[in-house]
C-alpha cells in the first residue's frame, strides 16, 4: 500500500525573488480600444491585480496552508496531494470535495473549519464531515502528468483509489467546474460507493428539441449559454488545442498569468457589491501565486487538451452516460452554465434536490462560503437520501 506522507509546504527563497523581479519588469501593452471587457481583461483592472500581487506575503499564506492537514501519496503512478480534515465527531460523514480551473484547493480553505467542525461555527453535529480535499492531476501540489490520458474518467477512479487508501468505503461528492465532471464521472462508476453528489455545475444540456418552444426561463438560459459558447469561451478552445503554446507564456510572464485567470474570476463570479463583490483581489492573487510558483500554467492547461478529447460531445451523449445516485443541485446566479432543471433530470435519474440561489457565482467556496456550507449541509443531511 503506498506511503501517505505529510507535505508541508515552503517554496524556496529564491523562487519569490524571482517573482519579484519579474512583476517589477513586468511589460504592458496599451490599453484596450473599448470601455468595457469586450477585448479581454481591462488594462486598469490587470494593473490592480498585479499592484496587489506585489504586497502579497506569500509566507503568510504558507503559514495558513501549513496548519490544514496536508498530504501526498502516489495513486496510479502520481503523486496526488490534499488536504484531509478529520471532524472531532465520530459520526461524521465521509466528503470529497473537487475544484476546477482557474480554481485550486483554495476554493475550500474557508469551509473547512464548518464542515469539519460544526459545532464550533454554529451549526450541528449531525451535519460533520470528514473532509477530502485532492488538488488535480497537474494542479497545485499534485504531480504533473507525463503521459496523455489524465481526464476525468481517470481521475475519477484515482480519487475511489484515495478514499479506499483512506479508510473511507462510502462518501459524499461535490464538484463545480471540472470538479462536477470528476465527481459525476466518480458517481457513475462508483455508485456503490457514493452515498450522494452535490453539483454547482450540473452536466446537462438541452436537446435540439427544446429550442423550438422553450419557456421563458429557458430561453434566457439557451441564449447566455450560446452567448458564452460564443463571445466567452475562446479560452476553453485554445487550451482544449494548443496547451503547450500557451503554456510558455504561463510560465514564463506573471502579468500574463494574471490576466489569463484574473478575466475568468471577474467574468464568472457575482460582481454585486451587495453580496461580496465577487472573487477579491487578495483571493485571486492567493491562487494566481500558487499556479506561478509550482509551475502549473502549462499542465493545468492542458487538463483541458484531455478533457475536450473525453467528455461526451452532445446532449444524447450526456444522457447516454446516466447518473443514478442521489444528487442535489445547488445553482448560483452568475454561472456561465446555467442549466434548466428539466435537461437535468434526464441524466441525473434521482434528483433530490434543486435550489436556485440569489447570489453567487462559479466559486461559490470563495464568493459564498457560508452559503456553499449551508447547502452542502442540507444536500448531504440522512433525510436527504
Amino acid at each position: 500500500m503506498p506511503d501517505i506522507e505529510p507535505y508541508p509546504i515552503r517554496i524556496p527563497d529564491r523562487d519569490l525573488a524571482s517573482l519579484r523581479t519579474r512583476l517589477d519588469e513586468v511589460r504592458l501593452p496599451e490599453p484596450e480600444t473599448v470601455p468595457d471587457a469586450t477585448q479581454g481583461l481591462e488594462l486598469d483592472r490587470l494593473r490592480t491585480l498585479l499592484d496587489t500581487w506585489r504586497g502579497h506575503d506569500w509566507r503568510a499564506l504558507e503559514e495558513r496552508w501549513n496548519t490544514i492537514p496536508h498530504y501526498r501519496v502516489r495513486v496510479d503512478g502520481l503523486p496526488i496531494a490534499f488536504w484531509h480534515v478529520r471532524s472531532p465527531e465520530p459520526g461524521a460523514t465521509p466528503l470529497l470535495l473537487t475544484h476546477g480551473w482557474p480554481g485550486s484547493v483554495l476554493e475550500f480553505e474557508n469551509v473547512l473549519g464548518p464542515l469539519t467542525d460544526p459545532v464550533a461555527h454554529g451549526g450541528s453535529a449531525s451535519d460533520a464531515f470528514h473532509v477530502v480535499v485532492p488538488a488535480l492531476p497537474g494542479f497545485g501540489f499534485s504531480g504533473v502528468p507525463r503521459e496523455p490520458g489524465w481526464h476525468p474518467g481517470r481521475t475519477a477512479r484515482a480519487w475511489a483509489d484515495l478514499m479506499t487508501l483512506l479508510g473511507y468505503e462510502r462518501f459524499g461528492a461535490h464538484g463545480g467546474d471540472w470538479g462536477a465532471f470528476v465527481s459525476t464521472e466518480l458517481a457513475r462508476l462508483a455508485p456503490e460507493r457514493v452515498i450522494g453528489l452535490h453539483l454547482t455545475m450540473p452536466l446537462a444540456s438541452p436537446l435540439p428539441e427544446d429550442r423550438i418552444a422553450p419557456d421563458p426561463a429557458e430561453q434566457r438560459m439557451l441564449e447566455r449559454r450560446d452567448t458564452h459558447l460564443a463571445d466567452g469561451y475562446g479560452f476553453a478552445m485554445i487550451m482544449a488545442t494548443r496547451p503547450q503554446t500557451l503554456g510558455y507564456s504561463l510560465l514564463d510572464s506573471p502579468a500574463g498569468l494574471a490576466a489569463w485567470l484574473g478575466e475568468k474570476f471577474a467574468a464568472y463570479s457575482d460582481p454585486r457589491p451587495e453580496y461580496g463583490g465577487g472573487v477579491s483581489l487578495a483571493q485571486q492573487v492567493d491562487t494566481i501565486a500558487l499556479y506561478w510558483l509550482t509551475g502549473t500554467g502549462a499542465s493545468s492547461a492542458r487538463w483541458y487538451w484531455e478533457t475536450m478529447r473525453w467528455v461526451p460531445r452532445s446532449a444524447e451523449a450526456e444522457n447516454a452516460q446516466p447518473v443514478t445516485v442521489p444528487t442535489a443541485c445547488s445553482l448560483f446566479p452568475a454561472e456561465p452554465w446555467p442549466t434548466a432543471r428539466r435537461w437535468a433530470e434526464r441524466r441525473y435519474h434521482d434528483l433530490r434536490s434543486w435550489h436556485e440561489l440569489d447570489r453567487g457565482g462559479h466559486f461559490p467556496g470563495l464568493e459564498q462560503p457560508g452559503l456553499l456550507v449551508s447547502e452542502l449541509r442540507a444536500a448531504f443531511r440522512r433525510d436527504a437520501w
